[in-house]
């Protein structure tokens, strides 16, 4: 595939983002805007991940689409370059500043069941995002909410190095500090946090700029402290939270579960029969109606039925294939931590860089 580079749009640790135009050989091929993550090509092993796990969840409307791969050369450096499906709307962390700070109740429960189904289809296909949060949720010109970023993300039951460390701090649950456990409760706790940041505009957990990691990492782990859900959220949503919110992964809802919950199930999408009715779910049971009428006067009755509930512009061309491999010594997994020593080790120089992940900076 051959395509050119447009527009930056931002960029991260690790890599740039930038909008991606294909040429006109390849025009009815693939969309008229893609959006490209570049890397240098010697530090190519979580765009090359995000491309193996996207290859291997398939299509699904709620996560964001992989569309190709390759390399590129640019004033004299080679850069590994992955093509994703293009949205339009931006980041949710870029929409939530839009609103004000803090959004609707009715528009975060379409978010949140949006975001319930990708990580759903997530979960069934084996895989674990590892760093879910607002930055890494894009919303598409239709509106329409998916995952992104998967670049640390793992298969289920996939061990990774004591000392690895995975995510965005304020988003990370309490077995992922404590037993350094990166599984599919781990991706509910961070739907929590970002469900809470949508409602108030405000992350999940009051750190100011510059505060001691190791005293958050106590209250997110080795604590019973929760974060603060408001008081002025509907009872449904106080609820939904305390499902994510359970600091034993085993007793969290699983993203099935969850799309079942009445804060976000009041969302779903109306069900065609084959008498060509409509079902929508409603409080308290399910409502029945015929197909949309033809004329003022062709209004049918309605039915209840109740029932239990970087760079210029240049040409570049494309390699679609690529080999990729985790490694992994298990032999560094003989030592286990108390849960206080492990957040000492996390907080070490020792460690990681906390700075934010993988995360996105709108530059335009």
């Amino acid at each position: 595939m051959e395509w050119f580079r447009g527009d930056s749009l931002g960029y991260g640790s690790f890599s740039t983002v930038s909008e991606a135009r294909p040429t006109r050989d390849c025009s009815s091929k693939y969309p008229p805007l893609m959006a490209v993550k570049s890397c240098s090509a010697c530090d190519t092993s979580l765009l090359e991940n995000e491309k193996e796990v996207l290859s291997q969840l398939g299509s699904c409307p709620q996560i964001v689409q992989c569309l190709g791969d390759g390399h590129s050369v640019e004033k004299n450096e080679r850069f590994y370059n992955l093509l994703l499906e293009y949205a339009a709307g931006g980041s949710l962390a870029r929409r939530l500043k839009k609103c004000g700070g803090s959004m609707r109740e009715s528009e975060v429960k379409a978010y949140t069941r949006s975001i319930l189904k990708g990580l759903r289809h997530i979960h069934a296909r084996g895989f674990v995002h590892c760093d879910l949060k607002l930055d890494n949720i894009l919303v598409c010109e239709d509106g329409e909410a998916k995952i992104a970023d998967f670049g640390l993300s793992k298969r289920a039951g996939e061990e990774i190095g004591r000392m690895e460390v995975r995510g965005t701090p304020l988003y990370m649950s309490p077995e992922s500090v404590n037993d350094n456990q990166y599984e599919a409760p781990c991706d509910l706790w961070a739907l929590g946090c970002a469900v809470l940041e949508m409602v108030t505009g405000k992350p999940a957990w009051n750190v100011k700029t510059g505060a001691n990691m190791f005293n958050l990492l106590i209250r997110i782990g080795v604590g019973e402290e929760l974060p603060v859900v408001p008081q002025d959220l509907s009872d449904q949503g106080k609820d939904f939270l305390s499902k994510c919110f359970v600091k034993d992964p085993s007793q969290r809802w699983t993203a099935e579960m969850l799309l079942d919950h009445p804060f976000v199930s009041l969302d779903q999408e109306p069900a065609i029969n084959k008498d060509n009715t409509v079902t929508l779910k409603v409080d308290d049971g399910e409502l029945m109606m015929s197909s949309s009428p033809r004329g003022p006067f062709d209004f049918p009755d309605w039915v209840s039925s109740t029932q239990s509930s970087s760079p210029n512009s240049e040409l570049w061309s494309d390699n679609l294939g690529f080999e990729s491999s985790s490694p992994f010594d298990s032999s560094s997994l003989a030592y286990s931590p108390s849960p206080a020593d492990r957040i000492r080790e996390l907080v070490s120089d020792l460690c990681c860089d906390w700075t934010d992940s993988a995360s996105w900076v709108t530059v335009r």
